[in-house]
């Protein structure tokens, strides 16, 4: 069974561009670390400080398997101290969701 997270970020809309440059790195970053990256969307329209993020991965399992080889990238460690030095994502969400067959 896939499980999909999806992390909704509440950003600091001043700082938008500095937000997508993480997001852009995470592109790199999440499947080399194991993680199926759906995408990450910056607001639109309507609420301009919130973002997301949907990661799909085989099971929870696979999920905690990441994120144990994200903490220990150098890479992802240099773009998580990127996010804590500019302060731009206010609060983060995970809701986990598993799909719906037709």
């Amino acid at each position: 069974m896939t499980v999909t997270c999806c992390i909704r970020y509440v950003i600091d809309p001043f700082q938008r561009d500095a937000f997508e440059a993480y997001a852009r790195a995470w592109g790199a970053i999440i499947p080399a670390n194991g993680g199926d990256l759906i995408g990450y969307f910056l607001p639109h329209e309507g609420e301009n400080d919130v973002a997301l993020a949907l990661i799909s991965f085989s099971s929870l399992a696979a999920y905690e398997a990441y994120r144990a080889r994200l903490k220990a990238s150098p890479e992802g460690a240099a773009n998580f101290a990127f996010a804590q030095e500019k302060a731009f994502i206010r609060s983060e969400r995970r809701t986990w969701l598993t799909p719906v067959a037709p």
